[in-house]
C-alpha cells in the first residue's frame, strides 16, 4: 500500500511539473541606442551620461538588452554599472574590439547563453569588418539563443543597427538579417531589437513585416501606447517631428504586454540622442 501511495505521488508530482513547465515566461527587453562616446557632444557626450544610461537599464529591471553604438569602452562602462549582466558581441570594424558594439546583455542569473555569434551586413557576411553595398560603415548583427533558467524556455535574439546612409545597405540588410534568424532560429520564438534607421512606413520596415512572421511589438502592445519618436538629436528635433527609427520585433506567438518609449532624461541627464523602447513580452 505505501508502495502505490509513493507511486501515485510521484505520478502527481511529475505532473504538476508538467503543468508548471506549461507557464508562459514573461520577459522585460529593451533596445537602446546609447550614442557612440563623442566628445563633440560637449556636456551630452558619453562621460556625463554612463551612469544615467545604466541606471534607465536598471530601473526597468531589464532582462535582455540590445544596444547600439556602443564602443569598447562604453562596453566597459556598461559592464562595471551593470555587475549581474553578461555581454555578447564584438567591435565592428575587426571583429573584436575596434568600432562600435551591438551588443547583447542578458541577465545572469535568469538566462543560460545556450549559442551566440555575429555576423556583418555585407556580400561577405562572415568577414570582419566588411562594408556592404552602399553602406557608409560597417554594420554588425549579434545573436544569441537564451535559455532561461525557471521556465526552461528558449529565445533566439538578435540585435542590429542598419546603416544611415545607405538605402541598399538598410534593405539588403534586413533582407540578410531575416535570412540568418531563418536558418538559426531553429523555429523558436524570436526577438528582433535594433535601430533600423528606418521609418514605420518604409520598405525597410515593411519588408520586415511581410508574410505575417514578425510583428512590431509597437502594433501588438495593448492598449494601444502613445505615438512616441525614438530620434530627437539630444532635443534638437521638435516632438511632433522626431521619427520611430528604434524598433523590437517578434513572432506571433510572443504576446506584448506592455511597450513604453522610454522618456528622454534621467533626472535632467540625456540618456542618448535616442529613447530606449521597452517592452514586456510572454512566451508559451
Amino acid at each position: 500500500m505505501k508502495k502505490t501511495h509513493y507511486f501515485i505521488s510521484i505520478l502527481l508530482l511529475a505532473g504538476l511539473c508538467a503543468c508548471t513547465n506549461q507557464q508562459p515566461a514573461t520577459f522585460k527587453v529593451m533596445t537602446f541606442n546609447v550614442r557612440y562616446d563623442n566628445p563633440d557632444d560637449s556636456l551630452n557626450s558619453w562621460p556625463y551620461r554612463k551612469d544615467a544610461a545604466a541606471e534607465i537599464i536598471r530601473e526597468y529591471d531589464v532582462d535582455v538588452l540590445g544596444t547600439q553604438e556602443v564602443l569598447h569602452h562604453q562596453l566597459n562602462d556598461l559592464k562595471d554599472r551593470l555587475p549581474g549582466y553578461d555581454a555578447i558581441g564584438v567591435g565592428r570594424a575587426d571583429g573584436k574590439e575596434a568600432g562600435e558594439y551591438s551588443a547583447i546583455f542578458y541577465k545572469q542569473d535568469k538566462f543560460d547563453e545556450e549559442l551566440s555569434g555575429w555576423f556583418w551586413l555585407s556580400e561577405t557576411p562572415e568577414v570582419a569588418g566588411s562594408k556592404g553595398w552602399d553602406a557608409a560603415c560597417e554594420r554588425i548583427a549579434t545573436w544569441a539563443v537564451l535559455k532561461e533558467k525557471h521556465s526552461h524556455k528558449r529565445l533566439f535574439f538578435i540585435n542590429t543597427h542598419l546603416d544611415h546612409v545607405g538605402q541598399t545597405a538598410r534593405r539588403e540588410g534586413a533582407k540578410l538579417l531575416l535570412d540568418r534568424v531563418a536558418a538559426l532560429s531553429d523555429g523558436l520564438p524570436v526577438v528582433i531589437t535594433g535601430d533600423f534607421n528606418a521609418s514605420p512606413e518604409s520598405d525597410v520596415i515593411q519588408q520586415v513585416l511581410t508574410g505575417g512572421i514578425f510583428f512590431d511589438t509597437r502594433l501588438l502592445a495593448t492598449p494601444a501606447p502613445e505615438i512616441n519618436g525614438t530620434f530627437h538629436g539630444f532635443g534638437a528635433i521638435p516632438v511632433e517631428r522626431r521619427p520611430i527609427i528604434d524598433y523590437i520585433f517578434v513572432t506571433g506567438h510572443v504576446a506584448v504586454n506592455a511597450y513604453t518609449v522610454v522618456p528622454e532624461k534621467r533626472e535632467a541627464v540625456y540618456l542618448s540622442d535616442h529613447r530606449p523602447v521597452y517592452v514586456e513580452i510572454e512566451i508559451q
